[in-house]
């Protein structure tokens, strides 16, 4: 069964990344420590070098392996950063979408994260998505943040 989870956000940014991008960061974290292999799929190259970098900075005790997208590295990583136009074709468990359109890759996967921000015009994106969805069979659900 190919299933959704709309986070609703309740705050909009701290600092330069945006609360559901924070949050995109602690999902792939904990999806990692579960064993899943995680795409983390951004609007922007600018939006994946910052949660590249936000990554880069958590605690030694939380850190994720992950690469951007394109990045030459011995072995696949479990997290992949990628953005519009840019995806490696490696097998992922998860996909976490930052992005304002479906990406067109999602028939790849059975599991999908997306957020519902504060902001109206994103709110508004984010329903959109959602009908889109469930017109494509998906089953939906939400959680507060």
């Amino acid at each position: 069964m190919k299933h959704v989870i709309f986070y609703l956000l309740s705050q909009q940014n701290e600092g330069e990344l945006s609360a559901q991008a924070l949050l995109a960061c602690d999902l792939a974290a904990n999806a990692w420590r579960q064993g899943k292999r995680v795409i983390v799929t951004c609007e922007t190259e600018e939006q994946a070098l910052l949660i590249d970098e936000a990554l880069w900075a958590r605690d030694p005790d939380d850190f994720v392996p992950h690469n951007l997208s394109g990045e030459a590295t011995t072995y696949a990583t479990p997290i992949e950063i990628s953005w519009k136009g840019k995806r490696n074709a490696q097998r992922r468990d998860l996909l976490i979408s930052l992005q304002k359109e479906l990406p067109e890759f999602i028939n790849s996967f059975n599991q999908i994260i997306d957020f519902v921000p504060v902001d109206e015009t994103e709110k508004a994106q984010a329903r959109e998505r959602y009908k889109q969805y469930r017109q494509l069979g998906w089953q939906l659900s939400t959680e507060n943040v």
